[in-house]
């Protein structure tokens, strides 16, 4: 196989990072993008030369317009979309926000409609299933102190 036929096989996948904060009460920060129907977490796509921890750190600046600590992996979520090809998605421990942290948000004005922090069995009404599993995921990673993979949100093996 030539180079130029293994190149053509590759994959060259989209990357994108996000953060998972709680608040004190241990409820979860939702971002309410303009330019979705669902609420989503902080984060977006890596840029090139930039790892996912900078990519994360990046976007919850310019969406929250702060900068906390950003943890661990919590998530890593093969998660390819038929508009978009394959995606491979990194979430990672934002950790709690204090009340100074809270009240010193403000939203990225041209991309973001509001933001709440909601409790996990809240979830499904207000966001899409893939993301769920995603948040649920990372939850309990947090708590296990473990790194979960994923494929479209769930374990492999676990069905579709």
């Amino acid at each position: 196989m030539s180079e130029n036929e293994h190149e053509a096989k590759m994959a060259h996948p989209r990357m994108a990072a996000g953060a998972l904060f709680f608040d004190d009460a241990d409820r979860i920060l939702l971002i309410e993008p303009s330019y979705k129907d669902y609420r989503d977490i902080p984060g977006g796509y890596v840029e090139h030369g930039e790892s996912p921890l900078q990519a994360c750190v990046r976007e919850v600046h310019e969406e929250l317009g702060i900068k906390p600590p950003i943890g661990r992996l919590l998530v890593v979520d093969w998660a390819p979309n038929p508009g978009e090809g394959d995606k491979v998605l990194y979430l990672f421990d934002g950790g709690r926000l204090s009340a100074d942290q809270r009240q010193r948000i403000a939203l990225q004005a041209d991309e973001l409609r509001g933001f709440g922090f909601h409790h996990a069995e809240e979830l499904p009404e207000i966001t899409i299933p893939r993301l769920v599993r995603r948040i649920t995921a990372g939850i309990q990673a947090r708590a296990s102190g473990l790194t979960a993979y994923l494929e479209h949100g769930m374990s492999p093996g676990a069905g579709a």
